[in-house]
């Protein structure tokens, strides 16, 4: 779809000159009975000459009358403005953002976003090229069209959406398409990270809904298999010291983890525990990676250290406020298991000439504690007062998260990996045994409870202290005054296990994202 080309070029139609009747971008049809249309329809002002456009969305041919109905109606564009299509686009991401799906137990009831100021939106629409800016404007309309063809219209105008409208356009909500996230990532740069929250937790509400309708396969042969690449989002950058990727995905489509390079057969979650799975699939995974790093200059070289400042993960629930189809499985969700961070130069840099590593933190600690006790008497005695006693006691205190360092090239790995303190086996690797229903206790109430290994809204957050010691990086002293393209990515897995019901169901599913972030190398910039 290249709606974009259209609506620029309205204002240049014969069409128009000949006659006001409204042009028409067919969006999606269906036996030419029934069809899905984007309208543009020019007016003018009382008193002026100016022209203006108005867009609606119609759909035609669902009912039994085979009459037209209006779903939605944009405000009015003016043709004189030098960014004439500004209006339309930000009543659009406007409408996106107050339609957000929330977490259940998300922020402070008082806040309220405010409409999204003009500015922001209107240089990113003059500083990307048209091309890429189609595409991000794909991307928006079709997230809009969510709420009006599946939430607000009959059901046959949502099966015609995600059948001739989502899954022919699904890969546009991936990483793949660099042109569209560029554009993409400069909009939640500008805006914030509250608009960018409601933004993609709206994202994972429709994809969530599409990967359960292509699950059930009800009706959906034709839609495509899943994308090569992850659906959800992810963006780099470089600010104040601060190396921060952020990434989004739905937990439903993230791959599930083959165990031992062989698949397992997952157990079947029975009729009556359906709701679970319908819970499980509207979760979205949403990380915040922080790295801190320093330059230093010295006589023949420059040092580059980087440490974790800052590591959260939350597992958000998709759904509103007012839903109450979960019941008992409220609190069932995934939770991390494993965490794999990476960060280092271009692949195949000469500039690097060492690369130091940090001690991988050690997961046992023991302490051990000895007691001499010494008894006796003096003078003769049949039986002698004399006693000896040692007493010797050892303590061995497993940590939840094991922290290690690795090397790949010159490119620095932390790897953190959730063990089990009672068996000491690790969450993401673990299968059952044979006819092995229960995976163990040591997870369960895992969200309540002055010993709960995650926050109450099943997040986590890892702060310097806990994830070892720094690294760092020996370069050319030639590279001063240069800024370099670093590398960074981050692999996470997640788990389900049962929290609060009773259920033989379990699984592990990653997502890996990967970027390129700047390293400016300039005294007194770093």
């Amino acid at each position: 779809m290249d709606m974009w080309s259209w609506i620029c070029e309205l204002s240049n139609s014969d069409e128009w000159a000949e006659s006001n009747s409204p042009l028409i971008f067919q969006l999606a049809s269906f036996k030419a009975t029934q069809s899905i249309q984007l309208r543009a329809e020019r007016t003018t002002e009382p008193n002026s000459d100016d022209a203006l456009v108005t867009f609606s969305v119609c759909s035609q041919g669902f009912d039994s009358s085979d009459t037209e109905m209006t779903l939605w109606v944009s405000d009015t564009c003016p043709l004189s403005s030098s960014k004439p299509f500004l209006p339309l686009i930000l009543q659009l991401l406007q409408e996106i953002i107050s339609r957000s799906p929330t977490a259940q137990d998300s922020t402070c009831p008082s806040s309220q976003l405010q409409k999204l100021k003009p500015d922001p939106v209107a240089w990113i629409l003059d500083s990307h090229s048209p091309e890429s800016f189609s595409l991000f404007f794909n991307l928006i309309f079709l997230t809009r069209l969510f709420w009006l063809c599946v939430c607000d219209s009959p059901s046959e105008v949502g099966s015609l959406y995600f059948h001739s409208l989502l899954t022919p356009n699904v890969e546009i909500f991936t990483c793949k398409y660099a042109p569209a996230q560029t554009v993409l990532r400069t909009f939640f740069i500008s805006v914030g990270v509250d608009v960018e929250l409601c933004f993609m937790r709206t994202v994972g509400y429709m994809l969530a809904k599409w990967l359960i309708l292509r699950e059930i396969g009800i009706g959906l042969h034709s839609l495509t298999p899943l994308p090569s690449h992850s659906l959800g989002f992810s963006y780099a950058m470089e600010s104040h010291g601060l190396w921060v990727m952020k990434g989004y995905a739905p937990v439903w489509a993230m791959k599930r983890t083959l165990f031992n390079g062989k698949k397992y057969r997952f157990p079947v979650i029975e009729a009556k525990e359906s709701v679970l799975r319908y819970t499980l699939a509207h979760q979205q995974l949403e990380v915040v990676i922080q790295l801190e790093y320093t330059v230093g200059f010295f006589d023949g070289w420059i040092h580059v250290n980087a440490r974790v400042d800052n590591l959260r993960l939350h597992v958000a629930k998709l759904g509103f406020k007012k839903n109450d189809e979960e019941g008992d499985y409220e609190d069932e969700r995934h939770f991390p298991s494993r965490i794999r961070i990476w960060v280092g130069p271009e692949v195949g840099a000469t500039y690097v000439t060492g690369l130091s590593l940090g001690r991988s933190t050690d997961n046992v600690e023991r302490e051990l504690e000895m007691q001499k006790v010494a008894k006796g008497s003096f003078g003769k005695s049949k039986f002698p007062k004399v006693k000896a006693m040692a007493r010797t006691a050892m303590r061995t205190r497993m940590k939840t998260w094991r922290w290690d360092q690795d090397a790949d090239g010159n490119a620095a790995i932390f790897d953190a990996i959730l063990c089990d303190n009672s068996t000491g086996l690790e969450v993401s690797t673990w299968k059952p045994s044979s006819g092995d229903g229960e995976p163990g206790t040591g997870f369960r109430k895992r969200y309540t409870g002055a010993r709960r290994r995650f926050t109450k809204t099943g997040g986590l957050v890892f702060a310097r202290d806990e994830c070892g010691e720094g690294v760092g990086w020996r370069l050319s002293k030639e590279m001063e005054g240069s800024v370099l393209k670093w590398r960074i990515g981050g692999q996470v897995w997640l788990s389900y296990w049962p929290n609060d019901v009773k259920s033989s169901y379990f699984e592990t599913r990653s997502v890996e994202w990967c970027d390129e972030v700047d390293l400016p190398l300039i005294p007194g910039q770093c």
